[in-house]
């Protein structure tokens, strides 16, 4: 067993699939090639939580999942396998249930002087010192009489709550007015909670592990396990929501004594992990849209844009445009789900200019500071600013000049300067706070509005729309691709790389299909004529866009997931329902589309029309994993992925799988084979291993991707085979190999040297892999 991950395999851990269950895997995950198996928190979590993300005990390992003795029996059984274990970690935040949080319920009980007070980010100052709970189904006046007083607990339904000293004997509101907390409506979480929370999840509170005893006590369990070599590496969950995440990061690897560690940091686009980070990489989301954007075709993108926005007509306000449909979806997030967060960041910045002494500070009104806080934080591209990096890169001039504008009086636009001025090089009282809340509600902006809100109203390509994803952009280049790839093996050569997680909206096959409509967007214009002939019954054409790629994306499948993930999908979106704001009729009317469209005989025709493309389809599903598998960084395979796996957004993406699969096919051999390599030729693809694009030569030479690691393997995968097939196909296309004789190791008894024939090397299988096996003539 190595220290450091070859490749990972990412299992989902539950009460249905405890311990005993992975450790029943591992002789076959073993088998397949991976040096450590990737598992999902293994801390105690609220009771039949299926994901474990929210903790209620950072000191004991989960009861639900065996415990801590079956954990260190999981770790023995991988071990004698040559298998070593990573787990993810959560330090952003704890589940919001007092009855199972026991630091939460003593600060509860005791209020801010309770030593556990300064575990969770509370605004004491709010609310008259209370801390507001969300927890009623109605307005307090009409749900007191269903509080009841029992012993020294205040119960509500299966809530409970812990009373103060002395007060058990008083009327409910001199009771309820004498607490710590105060449980309201769950509708005010909006506009009055006082404590930071996960997003906009009220059920799970933030933790300030910034403050050394609060780290220590949340990280003590994981670090024995570290230290007595149960545990060999990290997964830190959403480390955009600390307070200090360079701080943090740093204390963690000192912790840790530099184990492997991966962070679950989505970047833009053009933007970079900090460089300074003491980490091995993220967990590979960057990775994902390098490899969906190699087979995608970006003009073929375009025209399903425009195709898109013909069939949404005269719905100008259903994601035409992604940078107006992002902009759009944050305001109404910071103006809805985060009200509360902007309130308060709105405080800080108002007292901060309050106690300053230059005078243009001290005037500036709170709804001018709220104004321009707002304006610069919907025009921000990245998720936040880091204390490493240069804040004027992330909130820019040109982003100030746009937020001014935004004043109807000129000389109030003053008012974006002061704010911008804070966040480069303020300081006084409240200074470092005020860039702290910054950068926290930033995070969590861009998480609600780009990945929850405007994801699922932009949808003329649904495979662009994924986590980390740029669905204004949604195809890449070869030479983007492997600029990327040089610069991963040169900065992070050990980073994580993923193309399904737990996360993903849909699976990579899934995805891989959909991708394939870029290539054929006049036949799908076509397909859409025929199934939306009379237009009857269909709720909006922006949802029927998006149900008919769904139906194309997943294939033949039972109805029930489809109506879950587009019920999902308008509540997402917002624009009708909401999962706060729920309208039956409009959700009767989706589900009654859904079951006679996509799910009935127009949606066979989709599948049909699937099946006609199977063969593009195929490359695309072989390309996306081989490329995957063997680029640079460390591969996290999710679990089931290792064969087709077809999976749309949580739960449906959690379901469980088999271990062995029973039929496994052309997926699951290029997947083993891969893996295998690697672990028989580790240094090809460590930190010390080399990357090399491979160009092909002849007319197809666009559509043959290849690289080579470390002289001694070669990557090669058909891209856009539709158009391929359009064109005449490989014709004389040849691939200039390194020097050597090449064994293809899905095809064993091939052997290739010098100039390959493209043809040739993909009878078999629209990708190869290839291993250096002799020196050649």
């Amino acid at each position: 067993m190595t220290a450091v991950p070859t490749a990972t395999y990412r299992l989902q851990l539950q009460p249905s699939f405890p311990f005993s269950a992975a450790a029943s895997a591992v002789p076959y995950l073993a088998e397949l090639g991976i040096s450590h198996l990737h598992l999902s928190p293994v801390l105690e979590a609220v009771p039949g939580s299926t994901h474990g993300y929210d903790v209620v005990d950072h000191a004991r390992v989960r009861e639900e999942l065996g415990g801590e003795d079956a954990l260190r029996a999981l770790a023995h059984t991988a071990w004698q396998h040559g298998l070593g274990l990573v787990v993810d970690i959560v330090p952003n935040h704890m589940a919001m249930s007092p009855r199972h949080n026991h630091a939460l319920w003593e600060v509860l009980r005791e209020g801010p002087k309770s030593p556990y007070a300064r575990w969770f980010d509370i605004d004491w100052a709010a609310q008259g010192g209370q801390l507001l709970l969300p927890v009623l189904g109605g307005p307090l006046g009409d749900v007191l009489g269903q509080l009841v007083v029992d012993g020294d607990v205040l119960r509500y339904h299966e809530h409970a709550f812990p009373l103060r000293a002395g007060t058990a004997d008083l009327p409910l509101p001199e009771l309820l007015d004498a607490q710590w907390y105060r449980p309201a409506w769950w509708r005010l979480a909006r506009t009055e909670l006082n404590y930071r929370r996960f997003f906009s999840i009220s059920e799970l509170i933030g933790v300030r592990v910034e403050d050394p005893e609060v780290f220590e006590a949340t990280h003590g369990k994981i670090l024995q396990l570290l230290h007595e070599g149960v545990v060999d590496g990290l997964r830190i969950d959403h480390p955009d929501g600390l307070a200090d995440p360079d701080g943090y990061l740093a204390r963690l690897r000192e912790a840790t004594g530099g184990r492997w560690t991966v962070v679950e940091k989505i970047l833009a686009d053009s933007e970079r992990l900090p460089a300074g980070w003491p980490v091995a990489g993220t967990t590979g989301y960057d990775a994902l849209r390098q490899v969906d954007g190699l087979f995608t075709d970006p003009a073929g993108a375009g025209e399903l844009l425009g195709r898109y926005r013909r069939f949404a007509a005269p719905q100008t306000d259903r994601g035409g445009d992604w940078a107006a449909t992002v902009r759009r979806a944050a305001y109404k997030v910071l103006t809805h789900e985060l009200a509360a967060e902007t309130d308060r960041l709105t405080r800080v910045a108002t007292r901060v200019c309050a106690t300053s002494p230059d005078p243009a500070l001290r005037d500036r009104a709170p709804w001018a500071l709220r104004t321009a806080l707002q304006e610069l934080l919907v025009r921000m591209r990245v998720y936040r600013p880091y204390a490493s990096g240069d804040v004027a890169a992330v909130v820019t001039e040109r982003a100030a000049e746009e937020a001014r504008l935004a004043f109807v009086v000129p000389e109030e636009g003053g008012a974006v300067d002061v704010v911008r001025g804070l966040l480069l090089a303020g300081d006084g009282p409240g200074a470092a706070e005020f860039r702290t809340r910054f950068a926290q509600t930033a995070s969590a902006l861009r998480a609600k509005s780009v990945e929850d809100t405007a994801f699922y109203r932009y949808v003329p390509l649904l495979s662009a729309t994924e986590v980390g994803g740029d669905p204004g952009t949604p195809g890449g280049s070869p030479d983007a691709f492997h600029a990327y790839c040089a610069r991963v093996q040169r900065d992070w050569p050990l980073t994580g790389t993923v193309v399904t997680t737990h996360d993903t909206k849909r699976s990579a096959d899934v995805r891989a299909a959909l991708a394939v409509l870029t290539e054929c967007p006049e036949r799908w214009a076509d397909v859409l004529t025929e199934v939306t002939r009379d237009g009857e019954g269909v709720p909006d054409a922006q949802l029927a866009w998006a149900a008919w790629q769904t139906v194309f994306g997943l294939g033949p499948a039972e109805p029930g997931r489809v109506e879950e993930a587009l019920l999902k999908h308008v509540r997402e979106a917002g624009l009708y329902t909401s999962w706060t704001e729920q309208e039956p009729p409009y959700e009767e009317a989706v589900a009654s589309f859904v079951a006679a469209g996509p799910c009935g005989p127009p949606g066979e025709r989709v599948v049909a029309f699937r099946a006609s493309l199977a063969a593009h389809v195929r490359a695309n599903v072989l390309g996306t994993a081989l490329v995957h598998l063997t680029m640079p960084g460390v591969p996290d395979v999710y679990q089931g992925t290792e064969g087709e796996y077809r999976a749309l957004v949580d739960p449906d993406n959690r379901r469980p799988v088999a271990f062995p699969p029973a039929h496994p096919g052309e997926k699951d051999a290029v997947t083993a084979a891969a893996l295998r390599l690697r672990a028989r030729r580790p240094a090809a693809f460590g930190d010390t291993a080399t990357y090399a694009p491979l160009p092909a030569e002849g007319p197809a030479a666009a559509h043959c991707l290849s690289f080579a690691r470390s002289g001694e393997v070669v990557t090669a995968v058909t891209r856009l085979s539709l158009r391929l097939a359009a064109a005449g196909g490989w014709r004389d296309t040849v691939l200039p190999l390194p020097p050597g004789r090449w064994a293809d190791v899905l095809a064993p008894g091939r052997e290739f040297t010098g100039h390959a024939r493209v043809a040739e090397l993909f009878e078999a299988l629209p990708v190869a892999l290839l291993e250096r096996v002799g020196a050649g003539d």
